[in-house]
């Protein structure tokens, strides 16, 4: 039995104990968060230990395996813990704040680093993975261009984005690790940023972005990103090949269209939040996770994943800032 635990009771906390208790190989063992309140609430939902101070799990010699979702400020140092105390680990996207940071981290890891999951959840969500699966069957023949859509309902409060580290390393970062995912190795970053919330742009940050990035081979991506969306949580992909085209739609509660007098393919809303529309991806990629621990190897996406992302939030920040392309 692999004895695991969590450290962040928040609402990612909640998602992956939920998961963890639909396995009969785990258990969920201990609950870490500083504020008792959220600790005492998600350890007791499941009938289990709660501590205040993360050392405490890193120093638990019955602990097995880590799900980090702190925030980002301790990622690293965690990390560096949790594998040093003998425990296999799954940390939440960013990897860090800075790259400098990251890159420490993968230096202290070595060899280890390939079994440290980064929380890319997206990868697994199986309607995205779907259509990476019939694209790397040739479906479309050789990709040229991918696009990746993401827009959140409302932004989040001003403390987050004080401590997010911007837009292109808090919410791009997905972006970034999906454009890696299909294209492989990019040697270009050009974004775009401007402002529609005064609040946000007082913080230095961007609120909506435009991303074009090309990969060693050649091949295109753009991504495009908005804090805030009238219509819901926009999650759409496109990749577009020389002999045709695959993509995916936003999810909405049923698949039944109506036509009308006045409208055409109306459709019922689609998701307004993230972990609605992404249940299914954080349970796979967390059983993903568990799996690797009894098989053993390699893991992916894996902590080098969240650096090489990160590198191209980094690009991306200094190509919006400074109004040029940044090569890598």
């Amino acid at each position: 039995m692999i004895r695991i635990a969590i450290i962040g009771a928040g609402r990612i906390g909640h998602v992956h104990a939920r998961a963890i208790q639909g396995r009969n190989d785990v258990t969920l063992a201990l609950v870490c968060d500083p504020f008792e309140q959220n600790a005492r609430a998600l350890a007791g939902e499941y009938d289990v230990r709660y501590c205040l101070d993360p050392d405490e799990v890193f120093d638990d010699s019955t602990i097995d395996a880590v799900v980090i979702g702190s925030p980002t400020q301790f990622h690293v140092d965690h990390i560096l813990k949790a594998v040093n105390g003998g425990k296999r680990v799954m940390c939440e996207k960013p990897i860090a704040l800075d790259v400098e940071s990251a890159k420490r981290c993968i230096n202290e890891l070595g060899d280890r680093a390939d079994q440290v999951m980064m929380g890319f959840n997206r990868r697994f969500d199986p309607t995205f993975s779907a259509l990476k699966s019939r694209l790397d069957d040739g479906e479309i023949g050789s990709l040229q261009q991918l696009t990746v859509i993401s827009r959140d309902p409302a932004a989040p409060s001003a403390s987050y984005i004080a401590g997010s580290g911007g837009i292109f390393k808090d919410m791009t970062i997905h972006d970034f690790d999906m454009v890696r995912h299909f294209l492989g190795d990019i040697a270009e970053v050009n974004a775009v940023g401007t402002n529609v919330s005064p609040e946000i742009a007082e913080q230095g940050d961007f609120d909506q972005v435009i991303v074009t990035l090309k990969s060693r081979d050649g091949k295109l991506a753009t991504i495009i990103n908005s804090r805030t969306c009238a219509f819901g949580y926009d999650q759409r992909l496109e990749a577009f090949g020389a002999d045709g085209m695959l993509s995916a739609d936003n999810l909405t509660d049923a698949a039944v269209r109506m036509a009308t007098s006045t409208q055409t393919d109306a459709k019922t809303a689609i998701m307004d939040f993230f972990l609605e529309r992404y249940e299914d991806a954080y349970r796979i990629e967390l059983e993903t996770f568990l799996d690797s621990i009894a098989i053993g190897g390699a893991v992916s996406p894996s902590v080098r994943d969240g650096y090489e992302a990160l590198v191209l939030a980094d690009a991306a920040t200094r190509s919006a800032q400074e109004h040029r392309v940044v090569a890598l």
